[in-house]
């Protein structure tokens, strides 16, 4: 048995036990759940509420709080007792009915769901890396923003993360690019409690986690009793004062904390205790075995003093904002609308238009489309994961994001994908931000649980991935992308937009900007392709249709209709022409976004695609799984259905048979069929 909590007092002991009782009690009725860490973490919850948060529980979006990341997500009720407890919208009730459907309270803590939230987490290490999006998104508003040295932007992340999101590689990457920025606004308290599912932690990680994060050039300090209400005060306060590094505080804590049988085990990270475990639990704490979910008034009243507190802490912030907008009205203006999520008046007006004679890669043209749109949206930040060489979305003359040069745009997350992903998801989280970031289309393989939590969120993040086919050529199948389209739109709420020309790939950045509810993200070529004759087709902004008609036989009924998206819907164009001089009539539809057109009303999407029109050809550098949806079982796909090949783009394109000529050949095959 661990010792007992050192504290200034009993009040502390039974606000802490408070907690605990809470959580056992709920994991108990729901006969589900983890009540470990909450038993183990509740004293540095404790602290953490109600001595250094800096929040109002009566408006969880107060700007200018501090932000609070479970990272260790599986421990969702510490972070709903804390909530309830310290005067949140959220009730004993809601308490209660602890991962019931539809509850306020889930298994893990979901974005949106439950008032305090900040981030959904569970999957580990996600929330590591969006606390340090966070943090970076506050130093960057701090840098645009500050003036005479005002705290208004001085708001810090702190997080409490265990072994699970320390071994995950993306709490790795996150850790060391925050290192390497010195962002001393991270504040993380790590779970050392020496338990995993499988057993101890030492089956696996032995590692010295203070000399990793050393090295990582992290500020870090160790506690060795968690329940020392006074060393984790001093450590916590070193971890703030501490402005240069991030900090981590490693705390011994004990797992499942004051049970007889189950302390110190792996039989408390999981499960409910059991009835007799519970009473035997409550009998360590000097607490009553009924009722239910009890919480003595003098440790409610104690925790409540957190409303009147975060009132205080707010109105302040509101007054010494008041004088800001005084002395800075422009930048309170600015500031206020990055706030409501408000373009710009003219921000898209000087998107780039193309011609015919443009032959270029949409990662190019993409590329001019943020450049102008980066010029009026100072908020639209991001980078690149060491490849802005390839996707060309740094902002010109944008400045990077460094220790000592926070106002920078341009963020250079490294080689590492992952982390970048789930860093921008924090940045979106933050508030004021577009977040984007780029790489190769090949690469969502790595950061794909990022842009999954992107989505299940609703969050507005822009990734830019290039390279999107067998285009890219001699580098091979280990770079050309193949599954990933269909994988990618297999995610719900995401939008994935493969622009078909240069046109099309500037209406793409429209759409992504104002795209508010999930992630959208832009595939995009490498090799140069044909931009269409827009005079006698439709105008690229139909693109915000998902898809539209493109271009067809005048004066006949479609006998057959061609799709295709991104490099390939020049091909389709091409075979249109042979094919009417071959006397057939034919419709080519550009369909850039499945998800966009899923979102129209049935007779637009009857009009693209009338019922009547079986014979269907779709044309996609991908698998063809998922195109029979939209072409039928009388239609057909010419896709890809192996691996890719090194060589020239042009030649692998062909020895794939991506050419007018075979598209022709295909189509007659499908006009044949009776």
């Amino acid at each position: 048995m661990a010792s007992e909590t050192k504290s200034s007092g009993n009040l502390d002991q039974l606000c802490i036990n408070s907690i605990r009782v809470l959580a056992i009690d709920a994991v108990q009725k729901a006969n589900s759940g983890h009540p470990g860490l909450p038993m183990g973490m509740a004293p540095v919850g404790y602290l953490l509420f109600t001595r250094f948060l800096r929040h109002n529980p009566r408006n969880p979006g107060w700007f200018g709080r501090d932000r609070f990341v479970l990272s260790a997500g599986h421990g969702s009720m510490l972070l709903y007792s804390l909530l309830y407890l310290t005067g949140y919208d959220l009730t004993l009730d809601d308490i209660k009915q602890f991962r019931q459907l539809n509850s306020r309270t889930p298994g893990h803590p979901e974005h949106f769901m439950t008032p305090g939230v900040e981030t959904t987490t569970g999957p580990l290490g996600q929330g590591f890396g969006n606390g340090v999006g966070m943090a970076i998104g506050a130093k960057h508003l701090a840098a645009r923003f500050e003036r005479e040295n005002a705290s208004l932007f001085a708001h810090r992340v702190f997080a409490i993360v265990s072994d699970g999101d320390l071994m995950e590689g993306v709490s790795s990457e996150a850790a060391s690019i925050a290192g390497h920025l010195g962002l001393g606004n991270i504040i993380y308290l790590y779970d050392d409690n020496h338990v995993t599912i499988d057993g101890h932690t030492e089956i696996a990680f032995t590692e010295d986690v203070c000399r990793r994060f050393d090295a990582y050039g992290w500020h870090t300090q160790v506690v060795e009793d968690a329940n020392d209400l006074g060393a984790l005060t001093i450590a916590i306060e070193n971890g703030i004062a501490e402005t240069g590094r991030p900090s981590l505080i490693r705390v011994r804590s004990h797992i499942g904390y004051g049970s007889p049988h189950y302390q110190d085990s792996p039989e408390a990270h999981g499960k409910a205790l059991g009835v007799e475990e519970v009473k035997l639990t409550k009998k360590n704490y000097g607490w009553p075995p009924e009722p239910l979910f009890y919480v003595p008034d003098e440790a409610l009243t104690e925790f409540r003093k957190c409303v009147d507190r975060g009132a205080k802490l707010e109105s302040d912030w509101n007054r010494e904002f008041e004088q800001y907008r005084t002395k800075h009205s422009a930048e309170a203006a600015e500031f206020t609308a990055m706030l409501k999520g408000e373009l710009p008046a003219g921000w898209d007006s000087d998107l780039p238009r193309f011609t015919p004679k443009d032959e270029l890669a949409t990662r190019q043209s993409a590329s001019q489309a943020q450049q102008a749109i980066a010029k009026k949206v100072w908020n639209l930040f991001g980078g690149a994961a060491d490849l802005n060489e390839s996707t060309f979305t740094d902002v010109k003359d944008g400045g990077s994001f460094e220790p000592g040069s926070w106002a920078g745009r341009n963020l250079h997350f490294g080689i590492r994908e992952h982390g970048m992903c789930s860093i921008l998801n924090g940045i979106a989280l933050h508030g004021g931000f577009i977040p984007y970031g780029s790489s190769f289309m090949v690469f969502t393989d790595y950061c794909r649980p990022s842009i999954r939590l992107s989505a299940l969120m609703g969050i507005q993040v822009i990734y830019v991935f290039t390279h999107d086919s067998i285009g890219v050529g001699e580098d091979g199948p280990t770079h050309q992308p193949i599954e990933h389209m269909t994988a990618l739109r297999a995610i719900p709420n995401l939008t994935l937009i493969r622009p078909g020309d240069a046109n099309e790939a500037a209406e793409a950045w429209r759409v992504a900007m104002t795209h508010k509810h999930g992630p959208v993200m832009l595939s995009l070529t490498r090799q140069k392709i044909p931009t269409l004759d827009r005079s006698a087709m439709a105008p690229a902004g139909e693109l915000r249709r998902g898809a539209y008609v493109l271009t067809e036989t005048k004066g006949r009924a479609p006998e057959l209709i061609l799709i295709a998206t991104g490099s390939e819907l020049h091909l389709a164009v091409g075979a249109k022409t042979e094919l009417e001089n071959r006397g057939h009539a034919i419709r080519v539809v550009s369909m850039p976004s499945f998800e966009l057109f899923e979102a129209q009303d049935a007779a637009y999407c009857d009009a693209v695609l009338p019922p009547s029109i079986r014979k269907r050809l779709a044309i996609e550098t991908a698998v063809p799984l998922g195109w029979y949806r939209w072409v039928g079982l009388d239609g057909d796909v010419l896709g890809m259905t192996r691996y890719g090949a090194s060589g020239p783009s042009q030649k692998v394109l062909e020895y794939f048979g991506f050419t007018v000529e075979n598209v022709v050949d295909r189509a007659l095959k499908l006009l044949s069929r009776v």
